[in-house]
């Protein structure tokens, strides 16, 4: 069985840092007053020579009891820091990728750690990261470094509707953190990633900062008015993204990008530049894909908004 629609869903493989990020993401849930999933994904060796009856059933089993355990130690770390909250867990036997993304078909987010062991061995290594981040159906975040409490949620913002996307998800998570956002936005009138840059050479910096500082805040402006509560920052430098963004995660509670997007972030996810941002960065990573758009109304509800909706 997959996740209960709204869930939390994190993976679990027995490393530390499956661990933490378990615990993140039970920190997660109770601020968005949804349940935790605990989910162990492993798969059965591929065995190439005849073996004796009975030990493809004991190895079965013996996976299943190790994958109960590495369930039970995360869901203890995660009550010790989150009591009461409403956890439930599946050991699953399939692919890693196929596993979690099937389970974010219904999950409100995906939590995985930075590193791993058993089924999600070089999970932020290799391909696997990229194909989850890429093809799940929610948010995914990877949780790195230890994050200061009374830090900003950072958000890149480039003027796209993956950016977009991201930004409504780091409105909500700073509204329910209690921080500000800082809505980052870089420039550059270099060609870099094969893109040629909108600024040529001998256009004036101080003009071009400028215009791309009114461009983000029309991108905000809209934001703001839905989260009027809300302190946005706005942060536009010339740069490169990746290098720019590692550096505000520096001091940041989350920080959140969409999955692709204009400009500097061209390409994020399929290239360097998503590999650096969930192999490097100082802080948890959230990836946001747009798919909230195609959810219908009652799925779009925030999670203040759903408490309301649940007290009539």
């Amino acid at each position: 069985m997959t996740a209960p629609r709204g869930a939390v869903v994190a993976g679990v493989d027995g490393s530390a840092a499956a661990v933490h990020a378990a615990v993140w993401a039970g920190a997660e849930a109770r601020r968005r007053r949804r349940p935790l999933r605990l989910v162990h994904v492993h798969a059965l060796p591929q065995v190439h020579a005849p073996i004796a009856a009975g030990t493809h059933d004991q190895v079965r089993a013996g996976l299943a009891e190790r994958a109960g355990s590495r369930l039970a130690e995360a869901r203890t770390a995660v009550l010790a820091q989150s009591p009461g909250l409403d956890i439930g867990s599946a050991a699953r036997e399939w692919s890693p990728v196929t596993a979690l993304v099937q389970e974010s078909r219904n999950a409100e987010l995906v939590v995985l750690g930075s590193r791993g062991l058993g089924g999600f061995t070089g999970m932020l290594a290799g391909s696997t990261a990229v194909s989850v981040v890429a093809h799940a159906h929610c948010p995914v975040v990877v949780v790195r470094g230890l994050a200061p409490a009374a830090g900003p949620v950072v958000v890149g913002a480039d003027g796209s509707a993956d950016s977009d996307a991201a930004l409504a998800f780091a409105c909500e998570e700073a509204r329910l953190r209690g921080s500000t956002l800082t809505a980052v936005h870089t420039w550059s009138d270099l060609v870099a990633d094969g893109v040629l840059r909108p600024h040529p050479l001998q256009d004036n910096g101080s003009e071009i900062d400028q215009a791309e500082r009114a461009k983000l805040a029309d991108q905000v402006g809209g934001w703001r008015e839905k989260f009027p509560d809300l302190t946005i920052d706005l942060d536009v430098t010339r740069g490169r993204p990746v290098r720019t963004l590692l550096e505000r995660g520096e001091h940041a509670q989350l920080l959140v990008v969409g999955c692709r997007g204009l400009g500097g972030f061209t390409g994020m996810l399929l290239g360097s530049t998503g590999r650096a941002l969930i192999a490097y960065a100082p802080c948890p990573v959230a990836v946001v894909r747009p798919h909230a758009a195609e959810l219908p109304d009652a799925d779009r509800l925030t999670p203040a908004a759903r408490g309301a909706e649940e007290t009539r």
